[in-house]
């Protein structure tokens, strides 16, 4: 058998291979998790005018201290009707256009109001509590730079720089199969030797929440008939994720049919554990992943590869996996052979977040993963990672 490769290597020959979508105009409403393919810039500038970062009155500094007649008062979006002259004052609303002539405006819990005067104690300095026009962002400067994954601030931000629609890369098609003949759907009754199919709802799960239109093909049995036919309609799909069928058993038939079907096999086998018998490949530019079968080791493969693959073919600046950094809570023995990847709890204390790993890390363990919300990064090695010892993680929820 050849060396495995490495999680960087394996990594890099996934991305190389990813050409990105093309993109389509999306409405801003509808944009939050998509992926910006063109700068998207400011209509106008924003502020559009300039407006009073406070309820009070708009002066001129030069005339505080003082008192003043109040000889208008302004509401948000209506204007004054005329400019302010030298020794007048303007009530103003948050947010409202502050009128020419005035260069300030004063809080009203700074001012004296009374017979329709107000009086100002304290010297006023030019420019307080204005937003300048265009003081976040001018027309045409960039909001959200191409590479950016929306979320609900920047689709905020784009909405109020007057963007009504957002240039997006196209979701990715994404077909999961699962492949086994002792897959049986959940809610089915069990016979000798089955197992309730989970791999594909997960696979779906993590894929959907990457920006990914999912398609779960059905399961298939172990006859190569059924598995050329339903590899064969996966591979319509910009991705397709199998799950079991890629090891070197007499069963295992997803491997070969995928080349007799056209598919370049990139590599097969990472040196990880769990998922070290993962295969990837591609056929024109459809990108193919084969998954082992167990549930957890299927999970971890899709975290490390098929994910920043779906993410990367929206453009993503930054597809992952992108890891953090936390203490463990107790000792773990490390790999010799092979990088880890441990399921653990996540805990906020004082000195960061703690990770504890769960009992019971088999790769079959899928319910004792549920417990978990990370996944700790082991980097091979002899001998352990101490309790206190700061490592990586990759989050799960």
């Amino acid at each position: 058998m050849a060396e495995l490769l490495s999680l960087a290597e394996a990594r890099a020959r996934v991305l190389e291979r990813v050409q990105s979508l093309e993109g389509e105009a999306v409405p801003v409403a509808a944009a939050a998790g998509r992926v910006v393919s063109d700068d998207a810039r400011a209509r106008v500038d924003l502020p559009p005018f300039p407006s009073s970062a406070m309820d009070g009155f708009a002066l001129r500094a030069a005339d505080s201290p003082g008192r003043l007649p109040i000889v208008a008062r302004i509401a948000a979006g209506v204007p004054a009707a005329r400019p302010l002259a030298a020794g007048e004052a303007m009530a103003i609303a948050t947010g409202g256009v502050v009128p020419d002539g005035a260069d300030a405006v004063i809080p009203l819990e700074y001012v004296v109001e009374s017979d329709n005067e107000v009086e100002i104690t304290t010297a006023v300095v030019q420019g307080d509590n204005i937003r300048p026009r265009g003081g976040d962002v001018g027309a045409g400067e960039v909001v959200v730079a191409a590479g950016e994954r929306l979320h609900a601030a920047q689709v905020g931000a784009l909405a109020a720089a007057g963007v009504a629609e957002v240039m997006c890369a196209r979701r990715p098609r994404v077909a999961i199969l699962a492949t086994g003949t002792e897959l049986r759907r959940p809610g089915e009754p069990l016979g000798p030797g089955e197992v309730y199919e989970a791999n594909g709802v997960l696979l779906a799960a993590a894929l959907t929440s990457a920006g990914a239109d999912i398609e779960v093909l059905p399961a298939v049995a172990d006859d190569e008939a059924g598995h050329r036919a339903a590899l064969e309609g996966g591979l319509a799909a910009d991705v397709l994720v199998t799950s079991g069928g890629v090891s070197v058993g007499p069963h295992d038939l997803v491997r070969g049919l995928l080349r007799t079907l056209g598919v370049e096999e990139v590599f097969w086998g990472v040196a990880v554990k769990p998922g070290k018998p993962v295969a990837f490949g591609v056929r024109a530019r459809t990108l193919v992943f084969g998954l082992p079968g167990n549930p957890v080791s299927s999970l971890v493969g899709c975290e490390l590869f098929v994910r920043p693959a779906v993410l990367a073919l929206q453009g993503a600046a930054e597809p992952g996996p992108v890891y953090r950094q936390g203490r463990l809570a107790r000792a773990v023995r490390r790999n010799a052979r092979r990088d880890e990847f441990l399921r653990a709890r996540t805990h906020a204390s004082d000195d960061g977040v703690v990770l504890d790993p769960v009992t019971g890390q088999e790769s079959h363990m899928i319910v004792r993963a549920a417990g978990a919300d990370a996944l700790v990064f082991a980097p091979r090695g002899e001998g352990e990672l101490a309790a206190g010892e700061l490592v990586r993680y990759l989050p799960l929820a």
